[in-house]
């Protein structure tokens, strides 16, 4: 699983012309879901992104997360974080998970972050979404679940 995580003053996403979510500050995630993943790599990058401390404190560090400074989601599925252009100019799409067991793994993220206590607003999966944000900072950090399984160097 990929989370590319944006800090936002305020992002948006509309689906038919009709706003389906919408948050006034927090993180914009972009999510996508690959082979293999599962219930708990979902709750592991959802546990992840609530947890991250890239808000900044009284002093100007970053050193804050989202529940304290009182911040939502807003998670928008997107394939084509795992799309490769590894060969040729068309992108491949192989390593995107199927759009059924996709679907069910957004929807546990979205919860797990909802569980912690942080709202979490979503776009309309499968559907063409228009996505606007205000990146802050700007600060954006990608998650990707096969880092996180990694050992650390000694």
């Amino acid at each position: 699983m990929r989370a590319l995580v944006q800090r936002v003053s305020r992002a948006s996403v509309r689906v038919d012309g009709e706003v389906a979510g919408a948050i006034e500050g927090g993180f914009l995630v972009l999510l996508g879901v690959t082979h293999g993943d599962d219930e708990a790599v979902a709750e592991a990058i959802a546990r992840k992104v609530v947890g991250l401390r890239v808000f900044e404190d009284g002093e100007g560090r970053m050193n804050l997360d989202l529940q304290a400074v009182g911040g939502a989601v807003l998670c928008v599925s997107q394939f084509t974080l795992y799309g490769s252009v590894r060969k040729g100019r068309r992108p491949s799409f192989t390593e995107a998970a199927e759009p059924e067991r996709a679907e069910v793994l957004y929807e546990r993220f979205c919860a797990a972050v909802e569980e912690t206590g942080v709202a979490c607003e979503q776009g309309r999966f499968g559907a063409h979404m228009e996505v606007e944000s205000v990146n802050d900072g700007p600060v954006t950090l990608l998650i990707d679940s096969a880092e996180l399984e990694r050992p650390r160097r000694a």
